[in-house]
């Protein structure tokens, strides 16, 4: 068991009456979260039989801490993200402050009623970051802190308060810690405070080489003020009697399972096992021999991280100039029959020790929620931290209305990708108030996503003024002019990090009622790196837009290992999202903009653009000249797909979406010259289309007129579709008229070549195509 040095206290301790309310008020919140947990898994009617579950082992862990921060340091300008197992000490400490009810303490993990874990946009009592997915939870307000310091130069309000995360110590096994831990701009973050529950348990097992030092060292290296609390007071008393020495050398040699073991032993093992066997285990033994079996077993757990003195005077040494962690030791299971136990992590009291358990602590089984008599001294604490912590409401804050055209139609040769930075660059011309509030970030691929000209415009953003040493070079054609207040946010080459950052920047609208308009770009491929983090942003309430470039098997000369081909459907399948995939240069500025003007406000959606690289005539997009029938082009391209070509008598239908489309048109035209005319379709968002399906048949409350102009019944014909993707996520689309149809796309990795070759290679070409439609039509001779 590696355990470093103590804080050594910074200030005096206040009164022995506070911490005994503290203690009081800790033994409560004890209480509360294990009898949630106990009601919903014994108490709840459970019909199905199904398990429950919870984590009173996990919960009893930090809930020392938890009251300690809560009780003794929160303002009401910090933001806490607790780690996911701990939900029902956090929503135990709601019910003392007042925001919960007793009916609300039965319902943890029913329908309707308080979450498996926190969750800001479920849960009915104050939750400030939704945490359950490993490591992300963690991670929030790393991203929370650069969210709510960019708001603040829009507001032009001071961005106060520490961002703090309750982080178990199995869940820094997870990547995503390190990979935002490591990122440029959080040694400048001072208001990040973690505090490391460091039990030694993960859900299995006693981890077996968890060690302090190693995880001082890895955050030291990182830039972070490092404080651990390994001992409590009663403990660090025993070390200094005679043989204190030797027993503290001990414990600190000895591993993680060997002291795991002493916690389930009785004062007989204990003065048996703890001597050890060396030269030094007489003066140990003798020790031991001067204190009672019960004191024994309680001083031998006595760990910094379950002693309220040493936690307030580790708090107290906090520096806000820099990034902090607090590794503090604690037991799972601490106070429960099951600490310390190498399989506690989801194991539930029994009956009779739920009984023992109450009676232990003067509670009554029959009767479990109970808050503190008012007038008591617990019950002032509980009031006065209540008021302390009370928020004014978040002011609602209505959105710059975003333009819906900018009235140019783009001609020549292009690709969507690059028609991403003209379109914020149009947006600084066009409505400086909307693009005020754009800030865009991406994973070092700026200049190869077409971002350098935004960049050249609005700067870099830094928590600081930085010198651009290239400013005087005129080959430099980037200018990396990092100030406060620019409008892009450079991170390293991690896509986890970059959603990440986005939820949050995506969230500014409901925590701190300014609206931004954040706007990601990463090569296509990562995007599935990305997925997990960036649904759960989603369901956290962030509003982004993630734009995926260069896309697909179109990418041919970079080979099978970056050429996307479950994007699209990741667009179709994932909830709150609008997922678009542009053909030409003028829809990505219609899809932007629609995708803009529904953020930042309730019920609003994040987006995805699935751009390409690949250079489009646009004079094949054939955008009308009529201002009315223009608007209905638009209209139609931000509802899901138009009709592109109309042939006088269709004998099939030819449906493509993004890079496809143009070779589309090819095999229009030569099944024209056959004598095989064609409608072609251009689809611009499966996903739109499929939500307008389900409403026509009454799956969904939304609209379905799209899919009259798109596809109307009186030109239902077979159908061929074709994507740069798996071809499932267009095939939906014959059902809508339950036509005939062949379905073209990418079902397998690629490799390298020029892109005739890698389309003829998965048959998206426009000779795949021919045949297809002749396969369909051989009735039609």
């Amino acid at each position: 068991m590696t355990i470093s040095a103590p804080v050594a206290p910074a200030t005096a301790i206040d009164s022995r009456a506070d911490l005994r309310a503290l203690a009081a008020i800790e033994q409560r919140v004890l209480w509360l979260s294990t009898s949630m947990i106990h009601h919903a898994n014994r108490v709840r009617p459970n019909p199905s039989g199904l398990k429950v579950g919870g984590h009173q082992a996990s919960s009893a862990s930090i809930a020392t801490i938890m009251t300690a921060l809560w009780f003794d340091q929160l303002r009401p300008e910090d933001r806490v993200s607790a780690k996911p197992h701990a939900s029902p000490v956090l929503h135990g400490i709601n019910y003392l402050l007042g925001e919960l009810e007793d009916e609300q303490m039965t319902t943890l993990r029913e329908f309707g009623g308080i979450q498996s874990y926190p969750s800001r946009s479920k849960d009915p009592d104050t939750v400030d970051y939704s945490t359950g997915s490993v490591g992300i939870g963690a991670t929030a307000p790393i991203w929370g802190a650069i969210a709510r310091r960019y708001s603040a130069t829009i507001s032009t309000t001071s961005a106060r308060g520490r961002q703090y995360s309750l982080v178990g110590d199995a869940e820094l096994d997870e990547g995503a810690v390190w990979e935002a831990l490591l990122d440029s701009h959080v040694p400048d973050l001072g208001e990040l405070v973690w505090i490391v529950d460091l039990n030694r348990q993960s859900l299995d097992r006693v981890v077996p080489n968890i060690a302090a030092r190693k995880l001082e060292r890895m955050f030291d290296a990182a830039g972070w003020q490092v404080l651990t609390v390994p001992f409590g007071h009663r403990l660090e008393r025993f070390f200094a009697r005679q043989g204190g020495t030797e027993l503290r050398d001990r414990i600190l040699g000895m591993p993680n399972a060997e002291y795991q073991r002493l916690l389930r032993c009785s004062a007989t093992e204990l003065r048996h096992r703890l001597p050890g066997a060396d030269a030094a285990a007489p003066a140990i033994r003798a020790l031991l021999d001067g204190i009672g079996d019960a004191e024994l077993v309680e001083t031998i757990r006595n760990l910094g991280g379950h002693d309220l003195a040493a936690l307030r005077e580790a708090f107290a040494q906090i520096d806000d100039e820099r990034p902090t962690v607090i590794i503090a030791y604690t037991i799972k299971g601490n106070g429960l029959p099951t600490a310390g136990h190498p399989q506690n992590h989801s194991s539930l009291l029994a009956d009779e020790q739920y009984a023992a358990f109450a009676a232990e602590t003067g509670m009554d089984v029959s009767a479990p929620w109970q808050r503190f008599d008012p007038e008591s001294e617990e019950g002032q604490l509980c009031a006065e931290t209540a008021e302390r912590l009370r928020r004014d409401p978040v002011p609602t804050a209505i959105p710059p209305a975003v333009p819906t055209d900018f009235g140019r139609t783009p001609s020549g040769t292009g690709a969507t990708q690059a028609a991403l930075g003209r379109v914020l660059l149009d947006l600084t011309r066009s409505a400086p108030a909307v693009a005020r509030r754009v800030v865009t970030a991406s994973p070092d691929v700026s200049s190869s996503t077409n971002l350098a000209g935004w960049l050249n415009k609005v700067g870099v953003w830094s928590t600081q003024d930085r010198q651009d040493w290239f400013d005087d070079d005129p080959e430099t054609i980037m200018h990396w002019r990092e100030r406060p207040s620019g409008q892009h946010i450079e991170l390293g080459i991690a896509e986890v990090n970059l959603v990440s950052l986005l939820g949050e920047l995506g969230a500014t609208w409901s925590r701190w009622g300014e609206p931004l308009y954040p706007i990601g770009v990463l090569y296509d491929p990562f995007v599935e790196r990305a997925l997990e983090p960036w649904s759960y942003g989603m369901y956290a309430g962030g509003q982004s837009i993630l734009v995926g470039t260069p896309s697909g098997v179109t990418l041919a000369a970079e080979g099978g290992a970056h050429q996307s081909i479950k994007t699209p459907s990741i667009g179709l399948e994932q909830p709150e999202l609008l997922s678009f995939e542009p053909a030409f240069v003028q829809e990505v500025e219609w899809m932007l903009l629609a995708a803009m003007a529904q953020m930042g406000r309730p019920g609003g959606r994040s987006a995805y653009l699935r751009l390409s690289t690949k250079p489009v005539d646009q004079t094949l997009a054939a955008v009308p000249a009529d201002p009315a029938a223009r608007e209905r082009r638009r209209r139609q391209v931000v509802a899901g797909g138009y009709r592109l070509r109309t042939a006088s008598t269709p004998v099939a239908t030819l449906v493509a979406m993004g890079a496809m489309v143009p070779d589309a048109l090819e095999a229009a035209n030569r099944l024209a010259d056959l004598g095989r005319d064609v409608d072609v379709v251009c689809v611009t968002s499966a996903g739109m289309l499929f939500e307008a399906m389900q409403s026509r048949k009454g799956q969904d409350a939304g609209e379905s007129w799209i899919l009259d102009q798109v596809l109307p019944a009186d030109r239902a014909t077979p159908m061929v579709t074709v994507l740069d993707g798996h071809p499932h996520a267009l095939a939906f689309l014959a059902g809508v008229h339950g036509v005939q149809s062949r379905h073209l796309g990418v079902s397998r990795f690629g490799q390298a070549g020029n892109l005739a070759d890698v389309y003829r290679y998965h048959g998206i070409d426009s000779d795949s195509m021919v045949r297809a439609v002749l396969d369909l039509t051989d009735h039609v001779l």
